[in-house]
């Protein structure tokens, strides 16, 4: 499990700067990945499904990108975008265009379905973590300012 969540971590800091992150936002970018992929593991491995795993993960660190962007004075996005990569389900993409280029669709249709569910679980968790207004993460944010002088 601690290699998956430094790999995590390599790849989204990798990611951050594929999109050009300030380099002092790159290890909470990358901390923020490991947030997310860290949720995901500890609600398979409790049993849940994939898809119920990635609402949680994406609602996490969707919650955790809104408070380092108050706490780090940085757009949200930087932190979310970077974060939301360690889950998106590109090994789904894959099988899901493998099959269908090799005629087998019934397998085809199986990790299709899966694969769209999974992205509409992280679409849905992120507009969970969004729900909440700004100012509660700013209130955070100044308090941690505060404390820091």
């Amino acid at each position: 499990m601690i290699t998956q969540v430094m790999m995590c971590m390599l790849a989204t800091a990798a990611f951050a700067v594929l999109f050009r992150v300030p380099r002092t936002e790159y290890l909470f970018c990358a901390l923020n990945g490991a947030v997310g992929w860290i949720t995901y593991l500890a609600w398979t491995a409790h049993g849940a499904g994939v898809v119920t795993a990635s609402i949680w993960a994406s609602l996490a660190l969707t919650l955790v990108a809104r408070i380092l962007s108050a706490v780090r004075k940085m757009p949200s996005t930087v932190f979310l975008i970077t974060g939301i990569f360690s889950l998106v389900p590109g090994a789904g993409l894959y099988d899901t265009s493998y099959y269908l280029i090799m005629g087998d669709l019934g397998r085809f249709m199986e990790k299709g379905t899966e694969t769209l569910k999974i992205a509409g679980a992280i679409v849905l968790g992120m507009i969970f973590g969004l729900v909440f207004p700004q100012s509660w993460f700013n209130r955070l944010g100044k308090a941690f300012w505060r404390g820091r002088r």
